[in-house]
């Protein structure tokens, strides 16, 4: 991506649009807890477990719509995360294997995803949730959990590691850039405001889910 960053535009109303949705799900009390160091490492699995599937939808839809003029303009299979979310999940598992977990929530959201295939104005909304957030708060997210578990360097938190994004605000500025650049209609727009409203529900779903588990997840 080489377009130029702007401060108004698609990016502008996406953020804006959907802090409150964005706020409930950050403040699940399963984030809380794991970001204060009191989710077990089981707990931690299973997240990354329920994680997966999800992540499987939007790369094979992102790899269907590689080349349409709208959501190609910022898919890259640079920061594709579910190779390093399997990295992670051999790790965490180890010989107990990958938890299966049966997730009404997952469903909800990977259905809603792979809806977004017949509409790629929609996948920008989902592209942009997981993936700039994965470059934001992520970060944040694997330092914490290097520390709460003591990880070998570079162990478990591949998930948050992104090789080919080596300074990452420089690559948040473009895909923002690109969103700018998006020749949509002032209705296409408000959908995909409307759609990031969505995933930010749908995430919440999937926290409200892992909640319920945290006397088992408590370190």
């Amino acid at each position: 991506m080489t377009v130029l960053p702007t401060e108004t535009g698609l990016s502008v109303l996406m953020r804006e649009g959907s802090q409150a949705e964005h706020k409930d799900a950050e403040s699940s009390n399963f984030m809380s807890f794991l970001l204060d160091g009191k989710v077990n490492e089981t707990g931690y699995t299973e997240y990354l477990a329920m994680l997966r599937p999800i992540y499987a939808a939007l790369e094979s839809v992102g790899a269907a719509l590689a080349d349409d003029p709208i959501a190609g303009a910022v898919i890259d299979p640079a920061i594709n995360r579910l190779a390093a979310i399997d990295q992670d999940l051999a790790y965490w598992s180890g010989a107990a294997g990958v938890p299966t977990i049966q997730s009404a929530a997952v469903d909800r959201y990977v259905a809603r995803v792979e809806a977004s295939a017949a509409d790629p104005v929609l996948f920008v909304a989902h592209h942009y949730t997981r993936y700039l957030g994965d470059l934001s708060g992520g970060q944040a997210i694997g330092r914490i959990l290097a520390r709460t578990f003591d990880l070998p360097e570079g162990q478990g938190i591949a998930f948050y590691q992104f090789d080919a994004v080596p300074k990452p605000k420089p690559y948040k500025d473009a895909y923002r850039a690109a969103l700018d650049a998006l020749p949509l209609t002032e209705r296409d727009q408000q959908r995909v405001v409307e759609e990031v409203k969505v995933v930010f529900g749908l995430n919440g779903g999937l926290f409200e889910e892992l909640s319920t588990q945290l006397p088992r997840y408590a370190r």
